[in-house]
Order: structure tokens, then sequence, then C-alpha cells
């Protein structure tokens, strides 16, 4: 992009924002791009009705003070500028919704990501709902933003940027999460951190913290997208690297065998009798 410094190659990414009012549009033009990409790889079977019921509701002012971006599921939640906010707000919100930005999220709510996620678990294995956890299914959505890096889904420097940014994101969050859960940080040191390592704008940066500790996130949620898309890439490559099933086969097991702890997920995929009284033991990061 021509930048020695990128902070300043992450400001002018954010000038890459779609006009007040077409946020919806740039939502859908970005959710089927990504069902193309995926079916087009044969990375994953998509069904045609999870291509249909998926939604759309604009948030609040009030609900965009806890959630500054695209959040989503059966229902794409957009972020936007409203008639309530200040002037200097509704830059921000369209700063850090940048097209570029929002790429590399929409998929991750949508499809390959949460929506998919849910689609299949309501048809197969619905009784393991009830074991959720975030590890895997943040570690669902947060996996296929490190395998579309991989696969180069970002073809321009500026979508490279919006990736990178993402996953900066994820990891500042971990840092910021678990230092003010021990009182090493306060949540206004938390935001700064966001603002000047991670390049948010202010306000979104607040809004993320408001979000972390308003009650209805665990310690280790943050930690838990990390961990539980490192523990799948580990899987994948112990079982598409090494050729023993394709990605598509791969994702469409995952998918079909629903929400049970990622290691008694790859027994299942490998074959492996769990005995009684079993205690975790495979080391993924090794």
């Amino acid at each position: 992009m021509g930048f020695d410094d990128w902070k300043a190659a992450l400001e002018k990414v954010k000038t890459a924002y779609v006009e007040p009012g077409r946020q919806p549009q740039l939502a859908r033009e970005l959710a089927q791009e990504a069902v193309r990409y995926v079916e087009s790889r044969d990375l994953v079977t998509v069904p045609p009705l999870a291509k249909e019921v998926w939604r759309m509701e604009m948030m609040s002012p009030e609900r965009q003070r806890v959630a500054p971006f695209f959040l989503g599921g059966e229902v794409l939640l957009v972020a936007f500028p409203t008639d309530a906010m200040t002037q200097e707000d509704k830059l921000m919100s369209l700063r850090g919704n940048n097209r570029h930005f929002s790429r590399a999220v929409v998929f991750h709510e949508l499809i390959p990501g949460h929506h998919l996620q849910g689609f299949m678990s309501q048809r197969h294995n619905a009784h393991r709902r009830a074991f959720s956890t975030p590890f895997l299914t943040e570690g669902w959505a947060l996996w296929w933003e490190m395998l579309l890096w991989d696969k180069g889904f970002a073809t321009t420097p500026e979508d490279r940027i919006g990736m990178l940014f993402w996953r900066m994101h994820r990891a500042a969050r971990i840092m910021f999460s678990l230092r003010v859960h021990q009182g090493q940080m306060t949540p206004q040191q938390a935001i700064d951190f966001l603002v000047d390592r991670v390049g948010h704008e202010r306000a979104n940066a607040s809004a993320e913290v408001r979000r972390s500790f308003n009650g209805t996130y665990p310690p280790l949620y943050q930690a838990a997208y990390m961990l539980g898309g490192l523990q799948l890439r580990a899987l994948h490559e112990e079982l598409v690297t090494k050729g023993k099933m394709s990605d598509r086969e791969f994702h469409d097991r995952v998918l079909r065998e629903g929400p049970i702890p990622i290691e008694v997920l790859r027994a299942v995929m490998k074959g492996d009798k769990l005995e009684k009284g079993y205690t975790p033991r495979w080391r993924f990061a090794d």
C-alpha cells in the first residue's frame, strides 16, 4: 500500500466505508461472496436452505454500546450510525465497520461460521447442544478466519489488513480480559490498549470493553476463541493435511458431531475408543 507504518495503512483502510444506509447491502454482498468461496473450493457442504434462512437486523444505539461490529448467527446484527449518536461516534462506527474489516468478519458470523454451525447443530446430534462451550462454538468460527487466510481469501493489501486487524483483535481480547479479571489492568487501560496496540476507534474500543465485562462473558471466553481455533487447526493438520480426509469431509463431520469437547471430537473422528474415566491428554500445541 506504500506505507512504512502499519498504523498509517490501517487508517487508510478505515476510510473504505460505504455511505450511511448501505451497510445491509454490503453485508449481503460479503455473505454471498463467502458462500461462493467455500463452495467453489469444496471446503464445506452448505445446504441450500442455510443460504436462505438467515436474517438481518439493525442494532439499536443501546446495543451498539456493547456491540460495535457485526454479530451473528441465524440473525446478522448490523452496527451502523444512528441519529442518536454524535457526529464523531457516527464516523467511528463507519470507520470501524469499513468494507475490509467487515469482509474479515461477516463469514465468521454467517457461513461458514456461526450460522452454518447453528443450522447443522439443530439437525444433527441436537441433544449435544446442552454441552456447548465457547471453545468449539467460537473456535469453529475463528478456525475459518485462519483457514481462509491460509487459502488466500484476502487478495488485496486492504483485505489482508482487514484480516490482520481481526487477528490482532482476537489476541488483544485475551490479554486485556485476563488482565482486568486479575486486577492487573483497569477498564480504561483496556480501552487505551485496544486503541494504541490494535488501532481501534475509541468508541468501538469502549464498547468492546463494556461487552467483555457486562456479566455475560466468563473470564476464559475470549481465550476460548483462540484455543478452540488452534485445536481445530491441529486436528485439521492431523486428518486433512496428512491425507486422511478432504477439507469438505473434515468440516462436514465436525458440524454433524455437534458441540462436544474438541478432544472428544478428535477421538470420534479418528475412531478411537474412550475408556471409562478418560482424562484429557491431547497436547494439540506440540
